[in-house]
């Protein structure tokens, strides 16, 4: 079963309520096995453009990844984060192919 993954960019517009919605996630992303691969760390625009901050969160499954997201406990967390943010989240499923040699 291949993994799956939220990539999140975000710009936070009200610190504290924003701190609230990262509480009240906790409980969702447990529960459905998320592990967090990069939160909020250093990183580099060679292309394109990005937000201030950027996360991705891996879960078990690509189903996982989704089910989450539309959980009861997560669309209750996510209240708090919609007066507080302009984000961007894909969920995307894990690739297991040809690596390059």
């Amino acid at each position: 079963m291949l993994k799956g993954y939220w990539i999140v960019h975000v710009d936070i517009t009200e610190q504290e309520q924003f701190k609230k919605y990262v509480t009240a996630n906790a409980d969702a992303l447990k529960k459905y096995g998320a592990k967090f691969l990069a939160r909020a760390g250093q990183y580099t625009v060679p292309e394109g453009s990005a937000r201030t901050r950027n996360t991705i969160v891996e879960f078990p499954s690509y189903q996982a990844a989704v089910d989450c997201w539309n959980s009861s406990e997560y669309q209750a967390a996510l209240k708090h984060r919609l007066s507080a943010s302009e984000i961007d989240l894909v969920i995307v499923e894990g690739y297991d192919g040809p690596q390059p040699a």
